[in-house]
Protein backbone atom coordinates (compact mmCIF):
# COMPACT_ATOMS: atom_id res chain seq x y z
CA UNK A 1 0.00 0.00 0.00
CA UNK A 2 2.92 2.30 0.71
CA UNK A 3 4.00 2.24 -2.96
CA UNK A 4 0.49 3.18 -4.09
CA UNK A 5 0.42 6.25 -1.85
CA UNK A 6 3.95 7.23 -2.86
CA UNK A 7 3.08 6.88 -6.54
CA UNK A 8 -0.04 8.99 -6.09
CA UNK A 9 2.05 11.73 -4.47
CA UNK A 10 4.76 11.61 -7.14
CA UNK A 11 2.20 11.57 -9.95
CA UNK A 12 1.40 15.20 -9.23
CA UNK A 13 4.69 16.14 -10.88
CA UNK A 14 4.71 14.17 -14.14
CA UNK A 15 4.25 17.38 -16.13
CA UNK A 16 1.81 16.34 -18.84
CA UNK A 17 -0.35 13.39 -19.94
CA UNK A 18 2.46 11.87 -22.00
CA UNK A 19 4.79 11.97 -19.01
CA UNK A 20 2.08 10.36 -16.90
CA UNK A 21 1.68 7.56 -19.42
CA UNK A 22 5.44 6.96 -19.48
CA UNK A 23 5.60 6.92 -15.68
CA UNK A 24 2.71 4.43 -15.55
CA UNK A 25 4.41 2.10 -18.05
CA UNK A 26 7.69 2.19 -16.11
CA UNK A 27 5.86 1.57 -12.82
CA UNK A 28 4.02 -1.36 -14.37
CA UNK A 29 7.22 -2.94 -15.70
CA UNK A 30 8.97 -2.40 -12.36
CA UNK A 31 6.06 -4.02 -10.54
CA UNK A 32 6.14 -6.97 -12.95
CA UNK A 33 9.86 -7.40 -12.29
CA UNK A 34 9.27 -7.48 -8.54
CA UNK A 35 6.37 -9.92 -8.93
CA UNK A 36 8.64 -12.28 -10.89
CA UNK A 37 11.49 -11.80 -8.38
CA UNK A 38 13.74 -10.04 -10.88
CA UNK A 39 16.14 -7.16 -10.43
CA UNK A 40 14.39 -4.22 -12.18
CA UNK A 41 17.68 -2.37 -12.69
CA UNK A 42 19.27 -5.33 -14.49
CA UNK A 43 16.12 -5.82 -16.60
CA UNK A 44 15.93 -2.15 -17.66
CA UNK A 45 19.66 -2.04 -18.39
CA UNK A 46 19.38 -5.07 -20.68
CA UNK A 47 16.18 -3.72 -22.23
CA UNK A 48 17.66 -0.32 -23.06
CA UNK A 49 20.87 -1.83 -24.43
CA UNK A 50 19.20 -4.42 -26.67
CA UNK A 51 15.78 -3.09 -27.64
CA UNK A 52 16.94 -0.66 -30.38
CA UNK A 53 18.36 -3.51 -32.45
CA UNK A 54 15.62 -6.03 -31.59
CA UNK A 55 13.12 -7.04 -34.32
CA UNK A 56 9.73 -5.40 -33.71
CA UNK A 57 7.81 -8.60 -34.39
CA UNK A 58 9.61 -10.34 -31.48
CA UNK A 59 9.07 -7.63 -28.86
CA UNK A 60 7.12 -10.04 -26.60
CA UNK A 61 10.43 -11.70 -25.69
CA UNK A 62 11.16 -8.62 -23.56
CA UNK A 63 8.13 -8.99 -21.30
CA UNK A 64 9.50 -9.55 -17.78
CA UNK A 65 8.18 -13.10 -17.33
CA UNK A 66 9.53 -14.26 -20.70
CA UNK A 67 12.81 -12.43 -20.26
CA UNK A 68 13.38 -14.19 -16.94
CA UNK A 69 12.81 -17.63 -18.48
CA UNK A 70 15.27 -17.06 -21.31
CA UNK A 71 17.92 -15.23 -19.30
CA UNK A 72 17.93 -17.15 -16.00
CA UNK A 73 20.47 -19.71 -17.22
CA UNK A 74 22.60 -16.97 -18.76
CA UNK A 75 22.66 -15.03 -15.49
CA UNK A 76 23.72 -18.16 -13.60
CA UNK A 77 26.52 -18.96 -16.05
CA UNK A 78 27.86 -15.41 -15.79
CA UNK A 79 27.31 -15.41 -12.01
CA UNK A 80 25.09 -12.32 -12.26
CA UNK A 81 22.20 -12.18 -9.80
CA UNK A 82 18.96 -11.91 -11.79
CA UNK A 83 16.82 -11.51 -8.69
CA UNK A 84 17.12 -8.71 -6.13
CA UNK A 85 19.12 -9.50 -3.03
Amino acid sequence: MKRVVLNRKNSLFVGNPRGGRTAAILASLTSSCRRHEMDPQLYFMQLLMNLPSWPANDIDAWLPDRWKKTHAARCESLEIPCSPQ
